[in-house]
C-alpha cells in the first residue's frame, strides 16, 4: 500500500509543483502580474480575479515541466523508477498537460467561486483542495489512463498533503490565508 501511494504521489508532483509555483514567484517577475480576465467582469463580479495572473499560467506550467523533465532523467536513469506509473519519455508531453491543466482546475474553481460570490482566498472545501488535481487528471488523461482506484488514492492524498501544506505556510508567514 505505501508503494502505490508513493506512486500516486510521485506521478501528480508535476500538477503539485504547478499549483504551488504562483506562491514562489509571488516576488518576482512584477510584468507578468497581469490579470488573466484583465479584471474584465461578468455581470458585475470579476471572471476570475486580480490574483489569477500570467505569472501565474506561466510559472505553473514550466515549473511542471521542469517537474516532469526531473522525472523523465530519474526514469532514464533507473532512478525511482519502481514509482513510475507511466513512461517518462514523453516528459514534455506529461508536463505541459499536468500543467495546463492543474492551472486551468483552479481557473474554473475561481470562476466558479466569483459566480458564487465568494472572495479570494474564501474557504471553499473541497474544491480549493482539488480543483487543479482534478483538472491535472482531466488534461494528462490521453497519456496517462490511471485506474479509479489510483485517482481516488490521488485525490485523497491531495486533500490530505494541501490541508498540511497551507497550514505550514500560513504558519510560516509565506501565504496570507489558511
Amino acid at each position: 500500500m505505501l508503494n502505490l501511494i508513493l506512486q500516486c504521489f510521485y506521478f501528480i508532483l508535476p500538477a503539485y509543483v504547478a499549483n504551488m509555483a504562483p506562491v514562489i514567484v509571488k516576488d518576482g517577475f512584477k510584468s507578468l502580474k497581469i490579470p488573466i480576465d484583465f479584471n474584465k467582469k461578468i455581470l458585475g463580479r470579476n471572471i476570475f480575479g486580480k490574483n489569477k495572473t500570467f505569472r501565474g499560467l506561466i510559472f505553473g506550467i514550466l515549473f511542471a515541466i521542469i517537474m516532469a523533465y526531473i522525472q523523465f532523467v530519474f526514469y532514464n536513469n533507473g532512478i525511482l523508477d519502481s514509482l513510475a506509473l507511466i513512461d517518462y519519455s514523453n516528459w514534455l508531453s506529461t508536463g505541459l498537460l499536468m500543467g495546463s491543466g492543474a492551472i486551468f482546475g483552479d481557473l474554473a474553481e475561481s470562476f466558479i467561486k466569483r459566480r458564487l460570490n465568494l472572495r479570494p482566498g474564501e474557504s471553499f472545501i473541497p474544491f480549493d483542495q482539488l480543483d487543479f488535481v482534478i483538472g491535472a487528471l482531466i488534461f494528462v488523461y490521453p497519456l496517462a489512463i490511471l485506474s479509479l482506484n489510483k485517482i481516488i488514492l490521488i485525490l485523497l492524498l491531495t486533500l490530505i498533503l494541501h490541508v498540511v501544506v497551507n497550514h505550514i505556510a500560513y504558519y510560516s508567514r509565506i501565504m496570507k490565508e489558511k
